[in-house]
């Protein structure tokens, strides 16, 4: 796991273009699932400072406008559609594109620049006031990480295998929030 998180960032301070060469499952499977326990576990480290944010008074996570779609869902029309539509929709216009830059500059421009819109355009979760505007950085950092580690995922082992990441991080989270209500 160690190994992983590292190369991980290692790859996030630059990226390159290029798929691992290891196509066996058990390989393949094994780093899925650290990256999987690494999602999680940067979603887990961060939580305190959205409880801070929160008890500061500073964003009212009440009205986050997910909660507010989701509520005249049923369990299961929310389980899909976060953990199934919501991924292959958002993998396959914020993901797919970055591997038809080919060249080492412009491959990572394009890394960056579609994580950077990946996470900001989670900031329209919010209710947008000058709040939310100036803690954006704080807020969608936990997208703008997982966006790192779902483009990792997605250049190394393909587009289906950050769609089947983000789907289980979007299950989980869900799973876990649903637990906890």
């Amino acid at each position: 796991m160690k190994e992983t998180f590292n190369n991980v960032i290692t790859y996030i301070k630059n990226p390159v273009p290029g798929a691992d060469t290891n196509k066996d499952y058990g390989y393949r499977i094994k780093i899925f699932f650290h990256l999987f326990i690494i999602s999680i576990a940067t979603s887990i480290i961060i939580t305190p400072l959205f409880s801070l944010i929160q008890e500061l008074q500073l964003v009212d996570f009440e009205t986050h406008k997910i909660e507010e779609m989701f509520k005249d869902m049923s369990f299961i029309q929310v389980l899909l559609l976060s953990s199934v539509v919501a991924p292959i929709i958002e993998e396959t216009l914020f993901r797919a594109p970055i591997t038809i830059f080919i060249k080492p500059n412009s491959f990572k421009y394009a890394f960056y620049i579609f994580t950077l819109i990946f996470g900001f355009i989670h900031i329209s979760n919010f209710k947008i006031t000058t709040n939310v505007l100036l803690l954006s950085p704080l807020l969608i950092l936990p997208q703008l990480l997982v966006g790192g580690y779902f483009g990792y995922i997605r250049v190394k082992f393909g587009l289906l295998w950050s769609i089947l990441l983000h789907g289980s991080y979007n299950g989980f989270l869900f799973l876990m929030s649903f637990l906890f209500e």
